[in-house]
C-alpha cells in the first residue's frame, strides 16, 4: 500500500511539474499575443494590417489550452485516488500525514486551475477586443474610401454648378 501511495505522489509531482511548465509557456504565449498587438498600434503601422497572424497564435492557444485541461484532469484523478487511499488508511497518525499531503496537492491543483482560467480569460478578452477593433477599423476604412469618392463627386458637381452660373 505504501508503494501505491508513493507512486501516486510521484505521478502527482510529475503532473504538477509538467503543468507548471505548460502554464508558464501558456502565459508567455498570451503575453506575446498582447504585446504584439500593442506594438502594431504605433504611428508607422497601417490600420489595415491584419490583427491575427494567420491565426497561428490562435491555433497554438487552443492546442495548449486543451493540453493543460487534460493535465488538470489527470491531476484531479490522481488527487481523487490519493483521497480514496487516505480514507482507507486506518492508522490515525499516518492518516493525518496523508491528509496534509493530499491537501497540499489539492491546493496546487486549485492554484494551477485558477491560473489557467485567469490566463485563458485574459487572452480571450484581448482577442475579442482585437477582433472588435479590427472590425471597426475595417468599417472606418470602407467609410473613408467611400466618402472619398463622394467628396470627389460633390467637388465635380460644385464645379459644374459654378460653370453653369
Amino acid at each position: 500500500l505504501s508503494a501505491a501511495r508513493a507512486d501516486l505522489r510521484k505521478q502527482a509531482r510529475q503532473l504538477e511539474n509538467e503543468l507548471d511548465l505548460k502554464l508558464v509557456s501558456f502565459s508567455k504565449l498570451c503575453t506575446s499575443y498582447s504585446s504584439s498587438r500593442d506594438g502594431r498600434r504605433d504611428r508607422y503601422s497601417s490600420d489595415t494590417t491584419p490583427l491575427l497572424n494567420g491565426s497561428s497564435q490562435d491555433r497554438m492557444f487552443e492546442t495548449m489550452a486543451v493540453e493543460i485541461e487534460q493535465l488538470l484532469g489527470k491531476l484531479t484523478g490522481i488527487n481523487d485516488k490519493m483521497a480514496e487511499y487516505t480514507n482507507s488508511a486506518g492508522v490515525p497518525s499516518l492518516n493525518a500525514a496523508l491528509m496534509h499531503t493530499l491537501q497540499r496537492h489539492r491546493d496546487i491543483l486549485q492554484d494551477y486551475t485558477h491560473e489557467f482560467h485567469k490566463t485563458k480569460a485574459n487572452f480571450l478578452a484581448i482577442r475579442e477586443r482585437e477582433n472588435l477593433l479590427g472590425s471597426v477599423r475595417k468599417d472606418i476604412e470602407s467609410y473613408k474610401s467611400g466618402s472619398g469618392v463622394n467628396n470627389r463627386r460633390t467637388e465635380l458637381f460644385m464645379k459644374e454648378h459654378e460653370h453653369l452660373r
